[in-house]
């Protein structure tokens, strides 16, 4: 046999870097790189490794392992799931640090390979430097953390698993129903240890993503439903994306004259000027949209895990006469809330659909309806949105003014507390790629970071990310990283003294004020100090400014377009406000005994909504 002799560090990277995929009708590398933070469990093996690969295979050096695995994820998300990378740590701490972002992947159905360095598979120098020691089980390390987040996990503790283990891993994250974070953890000694590798495994290979075709019976029977349908609707969720549909999806919607609901993920999958698009679904939903999911006799769901958001924690949906179609490519979210599967390629299953469906039309009572609901949508975003010269604006207003900045090019990426709320109401999108989102996992401090793998992914568009003062605080290091690898972002910081979006929620349940905003936690005598957000990124390398007011926003979004490295701009914010208009129950637990009458009060509204919950 042809072979050739490879630490297993170096077949790894060798093997990662032959690796292709077509891509927009080109051959592109798979892995775009390799986020690294050294430490003794990766730095003599695979730092090693990835430093003879590094034109071929780059690696990046990034400030916090949680928020180099968040940009990589983003990289992913923002080429349709087709391109990604892979990110390393060391031992211990670096790796544990991690395991949150291998939350974020799975709850996203996202890849990203994860190559945490681990102990001694010798145990000769046990206990080592950070290794955490279970008594009753010495194969047991911290990244057996990383088995429950992760699509698929191994510990590679001879070098020729290699062999068996990487093509697995590699199937995973490109399988368009198993998608995911894949962990390989490396021991750092079998890192360096060396193997005859048959030269066959490092020959360039193209991959291509697989497109499942609908069951002939369950799509005659999709068809049958929809056929039949006078007030149809559609919800389009991320799977749409990843199919890589979006047009498709717009013109089966003009086809057939059916209105268009987007969930977080699906959100951008038509622009909002299309005709058939009435906006966003659920919780944090247009009026539009829920109204015609509450009166729609089918509701055809493309590529959505229909989570709690999208269903109103399953009151949205709730009729008895409502038939619920999932068009999914994975069996297991086609299951749910009792749907008719139609488990299926998106691209391919509408096309299929279309075809079946031949001249059928939704109603022309139910068009009139949904361009009505439309309409008065739109007159109520612009009138939230719009700036009324107040002193402290709210997110809704600043939302408003980076929409109008943003331009066609430009895509606005988020991810926890109230902010994502309001851009899934408020945001208009220009089409597919100017919405990037993460609310899977709502992972704060996952907006900076992934606004750095956006602008990797799509250098040409225009980024901006809005943060929160709280989850900037939690994660900011990536700034220095944006400035250093020259990938620039416009991050706006929404300053509201606090986790504004927790503190409405604790007093909508019911609860006093308390350790949310800064005022309502305890304090030492001087109390919370006035962060100068501002001069904090100035120190990061970027340019920023402090605003006061909405029009000052405006003027400073223009000269952040102008900028050639990252510009951060900072304003105070009113924590209090959110856009009443729009919306859906969302079941949040409250308690059943308590002290406070605004608490029984509460419950009381709780086990109501309770009574409307379809199971």
């Amino acid at each position: 046999m042809n072979t050739i002799r490879l630490t297993m560090a170096q077949a790894l990277v060798k093997y990662l870097a032959a690796q292709h995929i077509e891509h927009d009708g080109a051959e592109v590398a798979l892995f775009e790189g390799v986020f690294a933070i050294f430490g003794h469990g990766n730095v003599a093996g695979l730092g090693e490794a990835l430093y003879h690969e590094r034109d071929k295979l780059p690696t990046w050096r990034a400030h916090n392992e949680q928020t180099m695995a968040h940009a990589a994820i983003a990289f992913a998300k923002a080429n349709g799931r087709r391109r990604m990378m892979a990110a390393t740590s060391s031992i211990g701490p670096g790796a544990t640090n991690m395991v949150t972002a291998a939350g974020l992947a799975h709850a996203n159905r996202l890849p990203i390979l994860l190559l945490p360095g681990d102990t001694f598979a010798t145990r000769a120098p046990d206990p080592v430097l950070q290794q955490v020691e279970h008594f009753g089980d010495p194969s047991t390390t911290v990244n057996d953390c990383f088995r429950p987040v992760s699509r698929y996990f191994d510990r590679i503790m001879r070098p020729e698993q290699l062999l068996t283990s990487l093509p697995q891993a590699l199937a995973t994250l490109l399988d368009p129903e198993n998608c995911g974070p894949a962990t390989l953890a490396l021991p750092q000694d079998v890192q360096t240890f060396a193997y005859d590798y048959p030269r066959s495994f490092f020959e360039r290979r193209v991959h291509h993503i697989r497109r499942p075709q609908p069951d002939p019976r369950e799509l005659e029977e999709a068809i049958a439903v929809l056929s039949r349908a006078e007030r149809p609707l559609i919800i389009a969720g991320g799977g749409v994306h990843y199919a890589g549909a979006c047009q498709r999806l717009a013109d089966f919607a003009v086809t057939h004259d059916v209105p268009v609901a987007e969930t977080q993920a699906g959100k951008g999958a038509l622009p909002d000027s299309h005709p058939c698009a009435v906006g966003a679904i659920g919780v944090t939903g247009s009026e539009a949209a829920n109204h015609l999911a509450e009166q729609a006799d089918v509701i055809l769901a493309v590529g959505s895990r229909l989570q709690d958001f999208t269903t109103g924690s399953r009151t949205l949906f709730e009729r008895d006469d409502l038939t619920l179609v999932a068009l999914n490519v994975g069996r297991f979210d086609s299951q749910k809330h009792h749907a008719q599967a139609l488990i299926g390629d998106a691209f391919d299953g509408l096309a299929l659909l279309d075809a079946g469906l031949g001249n059928w039309r939704a109603s022309a009572q139910w068009h009139e309806q949904a361009q009505h609901l439309k309409h008065s949508w739109c007159d109520v975003v612009a009138r939230v949105t719009a700036d009324e010269g107040g002193t402290l604006p709210s997110d809704a207003q600043v939302i408003g003014a980076v929409n109008r900045q943003a331009g066609e090019d430009g895509t606005v990426v988020c991810a926890a507390g109230g902010l994502p709320g309001e851009l899934h109401k408020l945001w208009q999108c220009s089409g597919p790629g100017s919405y990037h989102v993460e609310y899977g996992y709502s992972c704060m401090g996952y907006e900076i970071a992934g606004g750095l793998g956006v602008k990797m992914a799509h250098p040409q568009r225009e980024v901006f990310v809005m943060v929160g003062d709280g989850s900037y605080l939690m994660h900011n290091s990536e700034l220095a990283t944006s400035v250093m690898l020259g990938h620039k972002l416009i991050v706006v910081v929404l300053d509201n003294r606090g986790f504004g979006c927790i503190n409405r929620l604790q007093q909508a349940t019911g609860g006093s004020g308390f350790n949310n905003l800064l005022e309502d936690c305890q304090t030492g005598p001087e109390g919370a100090p006035k962060v100068d957000f501002a001069a904090h990124a100035r120190a990061l390398g970027c340019e920023a400014e402090h605003v006061h007011d909405i029009a000052g926003l405006e003027q400073a979004l223009q000269r952040a377009r102008q900028a050639r490295t990252t510009y951060v701009i900072a304003l105070d914010t009113d924590p209090l406000p959110s856009t009443a208009e729009g919306g859906a129950w969302w079941e949040v637990a409250v308690p059943e005994v308590s002290q406070r009458e605004q608490v029984q009060k509460a419950y009381q509204g709780y086990n109501e909504a309770k009574r409307r919950q379809h199971r």
